[in-house]
Parts: C-alpha cells; structure tokens; sequence
C-alpha cells in the first residue's frame, strides 16, 4: 500500500552542483565523522517511513569492498516520471538538492531529514551509488557516477513487495578515510531504535576479518534506552515515561534519578539528536525546575530561609530523553544541532509540568527521595560557591594571580601558549631547563590528583593539585566556568611512561572530561608521547617510541643491549634530551583528545573511576588480554 504517496508529493528547489565542491558545507566535515554522516541521512529517510508507520524492518550492511547498502520495507521512492524535472522521480531524489518528500506536506507528516539533502548528498559524495526500489508490484533499478547518471532507470523484474535498497561505495578522493567504524554505526543505529518502536534494525558487517553482527529491537522504546544508560548506577526512582500530544506537538519523555553527581540528558526531535538542546531541551528544565520548587515548598521539604532549587541543582543526578515530533522543525544548521521553535518550549513545558507534578503527589516517597537529593546539590553548589569564591580572594590577597609552581611563558597570546602538566619536581625541573621559555609554560604536579569521578567541587577546590591547575588555565570551573578566558591554546599532558604515569594522566583526564568538556570538545588538550628508548652507537643517537621501534633499529644499525637505556621517568632525561623528544614542536609527536563517543566515554570513565567495584572488575578481566608488556 502507497497510500497516494507519489511524484506530485515530492517538491524541486535546487541543484546539486555545489556538493562535490564544498562537501563540509552539506556533511560538516571531511574525516570519520562527515563518512559516517552519509550513512546517517540513507538510514534517516528509512526512519521517516517507519515514523509514519510504513517502515519495519531496516537492513545495513558493510560489505566487503567497503560500500554501505541500506534496506528497507517501506513504500519505496515514487519511480513514474517527475512533472518539474521531466526525469524519473527517483533520479530526481538522487541528483536534485532539496529534493524530498518532506516539502509538499503530503509525502511525511514529521522528518528527520528536514532539507531533503541527504540522499542526493550522499550521492554526490560517492564514486558509485546503485538504488533499487520495490513498488507497485514492479522491481527498478537505477545508477549513478559521482552524482551523475550511469544508468537510466529501468524495470528489472516484478515484486510483491515494497521498499529500497541505497548502495553507495564513498568517495576517497573526498574523504580522509574510507574506513567505517562498526561500533559507531552500532551505537548509531540501537538509539534509532530506542527512538522508534517497532522497528527492527539489522547491521552486518561482511568485511574480512570482522564478521560482526548486531540486531536491535526495543518494545519500551526510550525507557529502555534511560534502563540502558543507567545499568550500572545506583538508582533513587524508577523509570519515568510521559507520552502524549500538546499543541500539535508529540512529547515522549522518559527519566530517572541516580546517585551520580552528573545529569545525563539526551535531547531528540523527529529521531534526530540535538546535541546542542535547544527549545524542547528548555521548556523540560523549566518545567522540571518549577514544578520541583513548587512541590518542595508545599511539602515543606523546602525552607522558607532556602533558597530556589536552579536548574542544576534539579538535573544533578539525572538521566532523561527527551523527544519530540514537530511538522515544521527549525534546526541550526544542516547538522541540525539546535532546535530552535520558541511553540516547542512552550508545548513541552505544559505537557511535561502537569504530568511531573501528577507523580510527585501520586507517588510521596519517590518524591521526596528526590527533592532530598536535590537539597543535597544544593546545599553542595553553595559550598563550591563559597570555595571557589575564598580561592579568588585568597590569591587576590596574596598577590598571587597564578600558582607559584607555575613556571610561566612570557607569551601572553594564547594562541601561540602551551601548558604542560608534569608529574613530579624532577621531570618538572627538567622540563623548567629545557623547554622554550616565551611560548611553553610548565606546571609539576606533585603525586596523583583527587579522583574528581567521586568527588564534588567544595572538595576538588579543597585539593591544591586541582586548585592550582584551574588557576593556571583561567578559566575557572563550575558555574563561572568561561573557555574564552583559557590562557593556553595547548594543555599538555605530560607523565612517566609506566603505571603510576598512565594513573595519573588517567585521573586528568576524567577532570577535564568532567570538568572542562568544552576544552575537550575544541581540542586544546593533548598528551605528550615521550620515548621509551634511547639507543647509541659511537656519537648517533636514536630513540624509540615503542618496542617494535627500538627492535627495527637494533636490527638496522645492529645495537649492543649496554647501548639501550629504558626510560622509566621524564625526570631521567636530560633537559636538551626532553626538548628534543618531547617538547620542540618540530620533532615531537603529540595526541590530541577528543571524545567521538560522549556517551561511550562517560560509561567508560565511571566505570573505571567510579565508585563500584563489579563493573570495573569485569572491563579489567574482559581487556586484560589486549594489555601487552604492562610495566609494573
């Protein structure tokens, strides 16, 4: 069945040339991220169909030769002749920009793929994209060469079936790499499902060597996806699910409070994330916030000399989706971060106020469970108010504007400014004599800092490791937090290469992820690769990164074992010796941070710096074997 969707269903606005020409302006980027964006917006209009309740099953594949099919049962794209274009409505789809189902108002009630870019953009982007489609009980197909026609469409058998198959092979010429992650596409593809009920999400990956397979399926839908995200947390209430309309606007919201000290709140529109929130995102934490103060007042759980819960206070601890369906969505850009319709905030704010206040009063335990911890953040953002605050009189008092630790750069422009983070007053020492004074400064911590997993901000401000360093950045922390005021453009990790090294800069690590994601986020943290070896033989000099390193180039200048020194600690080097490896921006090698996988990263972090032994326990006995020549 079709239900009248047909060539008159799909609107032409534009042409397709300028893709090829500026694919980031389409894809937002040329590296993993914008490669596996094609895959996104071909499984995105799949997802449409099955949002208006024509689609459920969706077949991904990886094959072999390194293309990407998507299959689905859907109604198919209309193949008869298009009355704008004078070519199949197919081909249409495929060659033309803003050329969909989602314009007319008759093809798609809701949308992810708003613009009907997609398709045609992967098209563009790819060296060959072959597309057959089921409907109208015939079989068609129709093929394409970098976005140009190959094949006309034609009629290749009959069918009883419905739905389309994309097949598109990426193009190296556009892309950094060609290689798709599984794991990605994976984590993808089981949150379309959480999103969608009833559909079933098929990914095979028939690569050499991978041979991986996963299948998802989700009859509780996103209360199972906030189950999923919070398995191995300790949990205050159950898991709360509100669906329903409020002015012409479909609201689903599933959430439960844990004891985490962090919120964990994903935001959704038309099964599109919104990583950067927005008008729906809003009118939640409005509501959540109000009807918490309201409730808490009531009751008398909130004094009269207490101040207001705020927003963080009411997230703290939190893990919620948050999910709408919306006609006519305005996002920002084509990644379609922000959801930007002001009727939104104002439809989920009263949707979700009534329901929310529904079950505190029908359910008084819970309720109060929650508004005591909430008290808790409260009581605790006050007093990281008032350490932070007694820092900055403190230093102001002083006279000290930074650390004394801190060997400062003379470069007062970010920009070209690099901090390094040093483990220890003997590498520090080192680093202090070797490093470019104008443009490189260094700051020694001494031992392992407060594991910042556990801990809240009165008593990281309390540590003087984590004091100093957040001083030293300028930007602060916590609700003063501003990334515009980093005074280094680089913040570089830099420990000993062995246990106690990997503990310390794994500790910095979850600080800055939990701390100061956005540095994160925008690249300026690093971790410096000092080398393991040295090797010499008469006056050269070598050194090696790794084990196979130093073995190739014994065997290549045929080195005796008394001429192969293995660097336990930066503060054995010399300092000419750590500048030349480890710190000149022309010889060394630095690895940049960056976090493709929030979500993956903060169970990653919490499982091995949180509280509970049993989950870590398990990730070190399931990894253990991949750890090789661990120096202890």
């Amino acid at each position: 069945m079709t239900d009248n969707y047909g060539a008159s269903n799909i609107q032409v606005l534009e042409g397709l040339d300028p893709v090829r020409k500026r694919p980031g302006m389409y894809i937002g980027s040329t590296d993993t991220r914008g490669l596996h964006h094609l895959i996104w917006e071909v499984v995105d209009n799949s997802i449409d169909e099955a949002m208006a309740g024509y689609c459920q099953s969706i077949v991904i594949k990886i094959h072999a030769d390194g293309s990407i099919s998507v299959a689905d049962d859907g109604r198919g794209i209309p193949v008869e002749k298009h009355p704008q274009t004078g070519i199949s409505t197919v081909e249409t789809v495929l060659t033309v920009l803003h050329a969909g189902g989602k314009f007319g108002g008759g093809g798609y009630k809701v949308s992810g793929g708003l613009h009907g870019v997609g398709v045609s953009v992967v098209n563009a982007l790819s060296t060959k994209t072959e597309v057959t489609v089921e409907r109208d009980g015939g079989k068609h197909f129709v093929s394409f060469e970098r976005g140009e026609p190959a094949e006309p469409l034609k009629q290749i058998g009959d069918s009883k079936r419905n739905g389309t198959t994309v097949q598109f092979w990426p193009d190296g010429d556009i892309f950094e790499t060609t290689d798709f992650d599984f794991n990605v596409v994976k984590k993808r593809l089981r949150q379309q499902a959480y999103l969608t009920k009833g559909i079933t999400i098929t990914l095979m990956d028939e690569r050499e060597g991978k041979e991986n397979a996963a299948q998802f399926y989700f009859e509780g839908g996103i209360g199972s996806y906030v189950h999923h995200l919070n398995e191995d947390k300790d949990t205050i209430s159950k898991i709360l699910h509100f669906e329903g309309e409020q002015d012409e606007v479909m609201v689903e919201l599933a959430m439960q409070y844990t004891q985490e000290f962090r919120e964990n709140i994903y935001s959704f529109t038309n099964n599109i994330q919104t990583t950067e929130g927005g008008t729906h995102l809003t009118g939640f934490t409005m509501a959540l916030t109000r009807t918490m103060n309201k409730y808490a007042r009531d009751n008398g759980l909130l004094k009269e000399k207490d101040p207001n819960f705020t927003n963080d206070d009411v997230k703290e601890g939190l893990t919620a989706i948050v999910t709408v369906k919306v006609a006519e969505p305005q996002f920002e850009g084509q990644t379609k971060g922000k959801l930007g319709n002001s009727e939104v905030r104002t439809a989920v704010d009263r949707f979700f106020s009534q329901r929310f206040a529904e079950y505190l009063l029908e359910n008084p335990n819970e309720a109060k469970a929650i508004v005591n911890k909430t008290a808790l953040a409260l009581r605790a953002r006050l007093a990281a108010r008032s350490a932070r605050d007694a820092v900055v009189r403190k230093g102001a008092l002083e006279g000290l504007t930074l650390p004394g630790k801190l060997a400062d750069c003379a470069s007062k422009d970010p920009d070209v400014s690099e901090l390094f983070l040093v483990e220890g007053d003997s590498a520090g020492g080192s680093a202090k004599q070797g490093r470019d004074r104008h443009t490189q400064a260094i700051l020694p911590l001494r031992g392992k800092i407060l594991n910042t997993e556990q801990s809240r901000l009165d008593r990281m401000l309390a540590n003087n490791e984590i004091k100093s360093l957040v001083i030293a950045m300028g930007t602060a922390i916590g609700e003063t937090f501003d990334a515009e005021k980093l005074r280094y453009k680089k913040i570089v990790i830099m420990t000993d290469a062995d246990v106690d090294g990997a503990h310390i800069r794994t500790l910095l690590l979850t600080l800055f992820f939990r701390h100061f994601r956005e540095l994160v986020m925008n690249g300026h943290i690093f971790i410096a690769q000092p080398p393991l070896y040295k090797l010499s033989k008469g006056k050269q000099i070598w050194y090696a990164m790794t084990d196979p390193e130093k073995e190739k180039i014994v065997a290549e200048h045929d080195i005796k074992s008394d001429n192969i020194q293995r660097y336990k600690g930066l503060g054995e080097m010399n300092p000419d010796q750590l500048w030349e490896t480890t710190m000149d921006p022309s010889t060394r090698a630095l690895a940049q941070v960056s976090v493709e996988d929030a979500e993956r990263a903060d169970q990653i972090f919490r499982t091995l710096m949180g509280s509970e032994v049993p989950p870590r326990r398990k990730f070190i006995q399931t990894h253990a074997a991949n750890v090789k020549d661990l120096d202890i």
